[in-house]
Order: structure tokens, then C-alpha cells, then sequence
């Protein structure tokens, strides 16, 4: 009949489109979507929240720091009344006070040995600019996949995913960042490298691309309790919070940088 033929058509249209639906999510890359709940509390920080430290029987914080593509936002290139010290920190005195070893999952078609090489090399410019050796401790490969970067599990981790536009990396850092200067530290930390750009081991010879070394160096300095720097007088320091493709200038650390590794440790 009539009625029973449209209630076909009716369902073979809803089951179509349940298909169509679903194929589409299914085909979405999975990506690295800061959680609902983070709340940016100041420029390119996000808060995560708490989480349980078993280790230390207590709670500790969470914050995403997102690395944004781009130059200086507009305003006075002028720097801001008494001058401008180019560092700071995501808290006076939250640092490593324990060595905990981190890994390194592969991806963007970087060769596993250069990055494994390159995160080692710039952990150590940081740490001989902190005149210590004992600030982030020993990398490897590691095995499986990464987990979520923005859950607290007590793990350090590198990977390579899909981020939001614009964003060129994340770095996660948990911790204790309240309460007296003398009992804050940090936990715990992630990074990952927004894999919707093009990386390469040079952008001096591939200009089109970003660089890793100028990129990671920078994350590591916020996994180490840098915060970013944005003022435009400043823009030449490794912490400033811009980038983009091609730039190289990160690589070695400036004045004001050492000043702020070496003021913290």
C-alpha cells in the first residue's frame, strides 16, 4: 500500500543518512582538542583543573600552554613602564625538584634518532644555562602509542597529532603552582606537535616548513616552568610566544632566557 511504501522510503532515507553520518565521524581524525572544561586563565594558558597525585598522596594542577602561529598581536612596541626583564615563569618557584625520565613517540616523518637527538641536545642547553644537569632526565623511544596529553597519569611524553589551527604546539605541565614559593614544584609533562604543519629537521634548508629544533626548544623551556613572553620588544627570545614557519632564531637561547632558567634553579 501506499501508507507502507512511504514508511520505507521514510526509513531507508534515516538509515541512509545514519550511514552517511557515521562515515563521516569515523573518517574525522581524532586530534588533540584542548577538554571542554579548560578555562584559559591568561594568554595561551589553559587551566586542566586538578588530579590526584598518588605519589605525593595530593592534588596537584594542570595547565595547557598552546604555542600559537603567528607574529605579535598589535600595540605600543614600547616596552612596558621601568623597562622589561623578557622571562617569567608559569610560577615563581614551581619547578623540577625529582629527575623522571620521558618518551619520545615518533611522527610528522621526522627519523626517530633526530628528534630523540635534538630534545636531548636542548634539554641540555637548558640545563647548562641553569648551571645543573639535573633539571629533566633521560629520553627514549617510546613503545605504542601516547596517551592522552591532557590527563594526568605521572608520565612525560613527546608525540606528534592533530591540534587546532593555528596552534602550533601544546605543552602540558602539572604541578603544584600555589601555596609558598619554597613548596611549589612540577610533576608531571607532556608536548604535542601539531601534525596539520609540515616539519623538518632544517628549516634553513626547507624555509617552507617549521623548524623542530626552534619549536621544541621553546616547549621545553615551558616544561622546565618558563612561561611565554609576548611583549614585541621581547620578540627575539626563545620564550616568545609566536612563531612560524621557517624561523630558526629559537634555536639558541638569549640573555633574558638563561637569566630566567638560572633565576629559577
Amino acid at each position: 500500500s501506499m501508507k507502507n511504501l512511504l514508511k520505507l522510503v521514510s526509513l531507508v532515507v534515516v538509515f541512509g543518512f545514519f550511514i552517511s553520518t557515521s562515515g563521516v565521524s569515523a573518517r574525522k581524525p581524532a586530534g588533540f582538542s584542548l577538554p571542554a572544561k579548560a578555562v584559559e586563565v591568561s594568554q595561551g594558558v589553559f587551566s586542566l583543573g586538578k588530579a590526584y597525585n598518588a605519589q605525593s598522596d595530593s592534588f596537584v594542577d594542570g595547565y595547557a600552554i598552546v604555542h600559537k602561529k603567528g607574529n605579535a598581536r598589535g600595540g605600543s612596541a614600547k616596552p612596558p613602564k621601568g623597562g622589561t626583564i623578557c622571562y617569567g615563569f608559569i610560577a615563581s618557584g614551581a619547578k623540577w625538584k625529582t629527575v623522571e625520565p620521558w618518551e619520545m613517540f615518533p611522527g610528522a616523518g621526522l627519523s626517530n634518532a633526530f628528534v630523540l637527538n635534538n630534545l636531548t641536545s636542548s634539554i641540555a642547553t637548558w640545563e647548562n644555562a641553569a648551571g645543573t644537569s639535573n633539571i629533566l632526565g633521560a629520553g627514549s623511544l617510546g613503545v605504542g602509542v601516547a596517551t592522552d596529553p591532557y590527563t594526568f597519569d605521572n608520565k612525560n611524553q613527546v608525540s606528534f597529532g592533530e591540534l587546532e589551527n593555528d596552534t602550533i604546539a601544546v605543552t602540558v605541565v602539572w604541578g603544584r603552582f600555589s601555596g609558598p614559593a619554597f613548596n611549589r614544584e612540577l610533576v608531571a609533562w607532556d608536548q604535542v606537535y601539531n601534525t596539520l604543519y609540515e616539519w623538518t629537521e632544517d628549516a634553513l634548508v626547507q624555509p617552507n616548513k617549521m623548524d623542530f629544533w626552534n619549536i621544541s626548544i621553546h616547549e621545553l623551556g615551558h616544561s622546565m616552568g618558563l612561561a611565554d613572553i609576548y611583549q614585541s620588544t621581547c620578540s627575539g627570545v626563545t620564550m616568545y610566544g609566536f612563531g612560524t614557519e621557517g624561523e630558526t632564531k629559537k634555536r639558541t637561547l638569549e640573555q633574558p632566557d638563561i637569566t630566567g632558567i638560572s633565576t629559577l634553579y
